[in-house]
C-alpha cells in the first residue's frame, strides 16, 4: 500500500538537533502557530544491506517546481501521487539522477563529508537568513496527543520518509508507490535553492508502474555495515 498521508510541509526552521539519534537528523519547523518536526534519515537499519545512504543533491530546480512550492500556504498539504503535479518521483520525474547517487556515510571526522555536516551547512544558512524556507517531501505523522520526543513542544506533530519510497522488497515493499518520494528543498533570499535526495541501498530504482521492484535489489555499492534499530521498527521511522 503507498503511504496514506503523502505531501509537503513548507515552514521556517526554528531549531536543529544533529546528534539527537544516530539514525536521524531532526529539523524544528514554524509554519503559522504551528510547529513540527522534520526526521530525516541518515542511517539505514534494513537488514542484510548497507547501513550508508545513498544521496545527491542540487542547487538548480525547474521553473515549474518553484513557483508551485512558493504558491503554497505554510503548513503541510497533503498531495496526489500523479505526475504534473508537486509530487516527487526518483526515478520518473527527472530531477534526480539516480545513476549519480553516490554513498555518504551519516557521520565521519571532517566537514562537509557526511549527510549531517551537508544537512547542518544547509539549515544553520537557512536560520542565518531571514526569509529562507523549508519545503519536505514525506509522510505526515500527528498531531499526536504527548510531547514531541524531541523538541518538546506539544502535541507531536511532523512528518518523515524523506528518501525515496518505492523499489523496495521484503519488510518495507508495502510502502512502494510512484510519484510520493521524500526530499528536502530549502530555498534562500535571491532564488537560491539546495535540493537533498535520499535512498536506501537495499531499494531498487528498477520499479514497475507501482513502484514495486521489476528485478531483485542492487548490488551493494559499500561494504554491509549493521545499523542501528530505527524508531518504531521502521526504516523511515521518526
Amino acid at each position: 500500500m503507498p503511504l496514506k498521508k503523502y505531501g509537503v510541509l513548507k515552514g521556517t526552521v526554528l531549531g536543529h538537533l544533529r546528534d539527537a539519534d544516530d539514525d536521524h537528523y531532526q529539523i524544528l519547523i514554524k509554519a503559522g502557530l504551528t510547529l513540527y518536526r522534520i526526521a530525516v534519515n541518515v542511517l539505514s537499519a534494513a537488514k542484510n544491506a548497507p547501513a550508508i545512504l545513498l544521496f545527491q543533491t542540487a542547487t538548480t530546480i525547474p521553473a515549474n517546481l518553484k513557483n508551485g512550492l512558493r504558491a503554497l500556504a505554510p503548513g503541510y498539504k497533503k498531495l496526489p501521487s500523479k505526475a504534473g503535479a508537486l509530487a516527487q518521483d526518483y526515478v520518473r520525474g527527472g530531477l534526480v539522477k539516480t545513476k549519480s547517487m553516490t554513498p555518504v556515510p551519516p557521520d565521519a571526522p571532517g566537514a562537509d563529508n557526511d549527510l549531517k555536516d551537508k544537512l547542518e551547512d544547509a539549515i544553520i544558512k537557512a536560520l542565518s537568513q531571514p526569509g529562507s524556507v523549508v519545503y519536505a517531501f514525506g509522510e505526515r505523522w500527528g498531531p499526536e496527543t504527548k510531547r514531541d520526543q524531541y523538541f518538546r513542544f506539544t502535541p507531536g506533530n511532523g512528518i518523515h520518509d524523506i528518501h525515496m519510497n518505492q523499489g523496495n522488497s521484503g519488510k518495507w515493499k508495502g510502502d512502494n508507490g510512484v510519484y510520493q518520494d521524500g526530499a528536502i528543498f530549502v530555498e534562500y533570499p535571491g532564488d537560491k535553492w539546495r535540493a537533498f535526495f535520499f535512498a536506501f541501498q537495499s531499494q531498487t530504482f528498477d520499479t514497475d508502474n507501482k513502484g514495486n521492484p521489476h528485478g531483485g535489489a542492487p548490488k551493494p555499492t559499500t561494504p554491509k555495515k549493521k545499523g542501528k534499530k530505527a524508531k518504531k521498527g521502521k526504516k523511515g521511522g521518526k
